[in-house]
């Protein structure tokens, strides 16, 4: 397997995996590949850490980390990012490839200077990379959202440490 970042090109084959992979998910509005192209054009999206996992010239899995914004109770914005879809092939699932992008975004995220990742997900899963639930960080969602999905994740020490506030994913 072999993580890149992706590429034009790869746009309509990514767009396929989002749907198929969600299709066989346990939670998904069925809207998440077009959740993609649309963070893809918006103004947070960073294309150095929209990453696929291929593995004999066949994109398998794909993660995109976007710009995200916590309004801190200081009336300030505190830059993060924003882990949404993450997904992997049904037959390459249980084989690490999630993992794999998941700490390769991370790498290349801290590279970059950010220091902290939210989503909405599956805390079993989850832990396993540091995330906890952001209200943990002080930090809540003001979406209704129950607040045992929204998560938080600090790339570097302390890289939520002093920041208290809220955020919407809408």
């Amino acid at each position: 397997m072999f993580i890149r970042q992706e590429t034009e090109k790869d746009f309509k084959e990514i767009y396929s995996l989002v749907k198929t992979a969600f299709e066989t998910a346990r939670v998904s509005n069925g809207k998440e590949q077009d959740f993609v192209n649309d963070l893809r054009a918006g103004k947070n999206y960073i294309p150095e850490l929209a990453l696929v996992a291929e593995q004999d010239n066949k994109i398998i899995g794909h993660i995109m980390l976007t710009k995200f914004y916590v309004n801190t109770d200081k009336d300030n914005k505190f830059e993060a990012l924003l882990l949404a879809p993450i997904c992997v092939m049904l037959e390459y699932r249980n084989e690490k490839i999630g993992a794999g992008l998941i700490n390769k975004s991370f790498e290349l995220a801290k590279n970059m200077g950010y220091t902290a990742v939210f989503l909405v997900g599956d805390p079993n899963y989850y832990y396993r990379f540091g995330f906890q639930q952001s209200t943990n960080y002080n930090i809540r969602n003001i979406d209704n959202v129950d607040a045992k999905y929204v998560m938080g994740c600090e790339l570097v020490k302390d890289g939520l440490k002093d920041i208290t506030g809220y955020f919407s994913f809408y």
